[in-house]
């Protein structure tokens, strides 16, 4: 576990968290649209997407160790290869193998090994690992600003690939080595196996509803920094107000396994989709003042790092662990396609609404419709049973 949350502070921080720092100098350098190297960058969560899919699979049937490990090596090319492209082509090329890489490296690989290897007490581990994911941001953003401030941003890339490849490949290749268990039987639910699952009316329904929750998300955080410009705000107090909701982010991972605790699936899955549905509209509501506003941003980043989690342990908790790498990337397919789409089409839509608390009160209605899906989709009957099951496997006799 050590290994996997240094690899995934490194790989968020440098693979996804530099680019938005580094944008700003890599446009005025090349003169290359800001438009478009962000719609490269978005492109390479669209691949991350589609590729999870495949990638979810060969963990369920080899294990994590060869799939990250090259995936470590590909998001070193590709951040390599960013950084010497002579025009944008080669730097949309680099993106596009980027996404490769996030498919392989990212939370859902991460994920799918510690399902695995951690079952039944896999909700502590991948608390752990999303706790240490968190501080990506908190390290990388100023380090790679304070290398920026010092190099131009294609040797700042250089030196970040390099942090990439000394961090990264050595640990997955090298602590990634523990045996891979078989597989548990399929619960009796999941009993005519993964592809029905995945073709049933409740797989569908919960990842409809985890997509639109995940497009509302992203759409916040992206959103949160002109909403508040546009009330009057100054842009380090909107700086400021968005880093303290990466905090509560932070913060409410550390409260998932209670809450895991204390309710039923479904119960908990509309919860958090209902509750991201409230922070959002009370942002669009409340113009002031700036207390207020940043207790709000807080709120709404404990309800986000609650959904990560939620997302996490989906599949584990409806259909068990026999084929949690292929579900999990069936799953989180549609929500990621919807985070990199979320901060176009959120822009997009400010302007015809009439501004930003407009559309934070649409993104607040779009929650509450993922609310009423996640209502409608029933978790399979012997998942409270399994859930009891492990608890008292852990609790040992009474």
């Amino acid at each position: 576990m050590p290994a996997l949350c240094a690899t995934q502070i490194t790989s968020w921080g440098i693979v996804y968290y530099a680019f938005p720092v580094l944008n700003p100098q890599i446009t005025a350098s090349t003169g290359w649209p800001a438009g478009a190297t962000t719609a490269a960058f978005s492109a390479a969560l669209l691949v991350s997407a589609l590729a999870g899919i495949r990638v979810g699979r060969i963990i369920d049937h080899r294990g994590p160790r060869t799939v990250m490990t090259a995936g470590s090596v590909l998001g070193v090319l590709s951040i390599l290869i960013v950084a010497a492209a002579p025009n944008l082509l080669i730097f949309v090329a680099g993106w596009l193998l980027a996404g490769l890489a996030m498919a392989s490296t990212f939370y859902q690989p991460a994920f799918a090994a510690l399902t695995r290897w951690w079952a039944p007490d896999h909700v502590r581990a991948l608390t752990v690992v999303t706790l240490a994911g968190g501080l990506a941001s908190t390290l990388f953003a100023p380090l790679t600003a304070a290398l920026a401030d010092h190099l131009s941003w294609r040797a700042t890339y250089a030196v970040l690939a390099l942090v990439l490849a000394v961090v990264t490949v050595p640990a997955h290749a090298l602590a990634l080595d523990a045996p891979w268990p078989k597989a548990p039987p399929a619960p009796a639910h999941a009993a005519d196996g993964v592809d029905q699952v995945a073709h049933s009316r409740q797989f569908w329904l919960l990842a409809a509803a985890l997509t639109l929750s995940a497009f509302t998300v992203y759409a916040v955080v992206v959103a949160l920094v002109p909403l508040l410009l546009e009330r009057g705000f100054t842009t380090t107090m909107a700086a400021w107000a968005l880093g303290l909701g990466g905090a509560g982010q932070t913060l409410g991972r550390t409260l998932y396994a209670t809450l895991a605790r204390r309710t039923g699936v479904r119960a908990r899955t509309v919860a958090l989709i209902a509750l991201g549905g409230l922070t959002t509209a009370a942002l669009a509501l409340v113009p002031g003042p700036y207390a207020l506003l940043v207790v709000l941003s807080v709120a709404a980043g404990m309800v986000r790092g609650n959904l990560t989690l939620l997302q996490a342990t989906a599949i584990t908790d409806r259909w068990g662990t026999t084929h949690y790498g292929r579900l999990s990337g069936l799953l989180a397919a549609p929500a990621t396609a919807a985070s990199a789409l979320a901060p176009f089409v959120g822009a997009a839509l400010a302007v015809p609404l009439g501004g930003y608390p407009r559309l934070f009160g649409l993104l607040a209605l779009i929650s509450a419709f993922a609310a009423l899906v996640a209502l409608t989709a029933r978790a399979p009957r012997s998942a409270a049973v399994e859930a009891a099951t492990a608890t008292n496997l852990r609790a040992g006799p009474p």
